[in-house]
């Protein structure tokens, strides 16, 4: 049965469901459907979403990846500070009940590894959730940002050691953006995920939420938030997680361009095809940008437009979608997703040169062509 069907023979609203626990597995699945495996599934991860079992539209905290590079500190919730300093008139010592205490701020939000696609075994470092927090935006204001002050940077408690030209350095992790991106609106200093406390391997007590950017830089155990007057290019913003990409230009010329990772990229993918009888379905997300269409090819022919579930929609979620596949022949097939944003930008497909002439595994959004055998 059809969810809508569902809320047609129950007599059940949307607004009921939207506050019902059902509605966190809220998904447009069909009543005894039975899966069939895409053939070049890698074996699940543990942490990593699972696609042959996409079923949620939210995904749930125990099963939402986590990604660390020193490790996960442990923080004591008893004498943990924010610390907002730096360029600043008003430097600030926050506890964690000075940022409850403020206003509070939902967003549902797709959180993807930038790595995630990178290579054929790191498929699942994605999962969407209902982040909750108060948003920096009125702190920074408040903090008094100095004429001059062009970066804001984000520690986290996670500590490393680094060596640079023989020079050994212990540093936290740590990430920036301008003061013109940390400004944003929809920024956010995070202590709940999907109604709960925000867990330890996501960051408690506090992160940094930033919808429509990467993982990484969303800043997880946070320290401190420093304003500087110049950029910063520690490791994680100018030596790793930076995209090599050769272009070519209209004279023949190589021109090789090294940035940041950063802002998430338009992407989709077909996620698992299921079968009722004879009746095929397949289904896919679509995230990285506000989406207007996905359309599917199968096995390379003309591109159809897939059906959008329009009862969940978040701007800065992924899109839940599917097609129905109408009496499939028996044997291998392909199948390949595009997202298409309402800008009219087209999700690139893997030989493009947009995408072969990356020569790293950030940022990876090509078109991924899948294969099953349909039996």
């Amino acid at each position: 049965m059809e969810r809508r069907d569902f809320l047609r023979h129950t007599g059940l609203t949307l607004t009921g469901l939207l506050l019902s626990p059902w509605a966190v597995y809220a998904f447009p699945n069909r009543e005894g459907e039975v899966l069939i495996p895409f053939t070049d599934q890698p074996s699940p991860e543990q942490g990593r979403l699972d696609w042959s079992k996409f079923d949620t539209f939210i995904t749930p905290n125990d099963e939402f990846f986590n990604v660390s590079h020193y490790g996960k500190p442990e923080v004591d919730l008893a004498t943990w500070k924010l610390e907002i300093s730096g360029l600043v008139d008003n430097p600030m010592m926050l506890t964690i009940d000075d940022i409850k205490a403020r206003p509070r701020q939902e967003v549902t939000f797709t959180l993807e590894c930038s790595g995630n696609h990178g290579f054929p075994t790191f498929t699942g470092a994605i999962g969407n959730a209902k982040w909750a927090g108060t948003p920096l935006r009125p702190i920074l204001k408040e903090a008094g940002i100095q004429e001059g002050g062009i970066e804001v940077i984000f520690f986290g408690h996670d500590v490393g050691e680094e060596e640079r030209r023989k020079v050994k350095m212990r540093q936290n992790f740590a990430r920036s953006m301008s003061v013109e991106d940390a400004l944003e609106d929809t920024m956010l200093l995070c202590y709940e995920m999907n109604g709960e406390p925000l867990p330890h391997a996501n960051g408690a007590p506090l992160r940094l939420i930033a919808p429509g950017w990467y993982g990484i830089a969303c800043v997880k155990w946070l320290k401190r938030i420093e304003v500087r007057d110049t950029r910063y290019m520690g490791k994680f913003m100018g030596r790793d997680y930076v995209t090599m990409r050769e272009e070519k230009r209209p004279d023949g010329e190589s021109v090789w361009m090294e940035t940041s990772v950063g802002r998430t990229q338009l992407k989709s993918l077909a996620a698992k095809v299921t079968h009722t009888g004879d009746k095929y379905r397949i289904y896919g997300a679509a995230w990285g940008a506000p989406i207007k269409t996905v359309e599917i090819s199968i096995d390379g022919g003309a591109w159809q437009k897939a059906t959008i579930d329009p009862e969940e929609d978040a701007e800065f979620a992924w899109k839940i979608w599917h097609l129905d596949w109408n009496s499939p022949t028996k044997g291998e097939h392909t199948v390949v997703s595009r997202a298409i944003d309402t800008k009219g930008n087209i999700q690139p497909a893997a030989d493009s040169d947009y995408i072969t002439g990356k020569h790293t595994y950030w940022e990876s959004n090509g078109q991924v062509v899948r294969q099953i055998n349909i039996e």
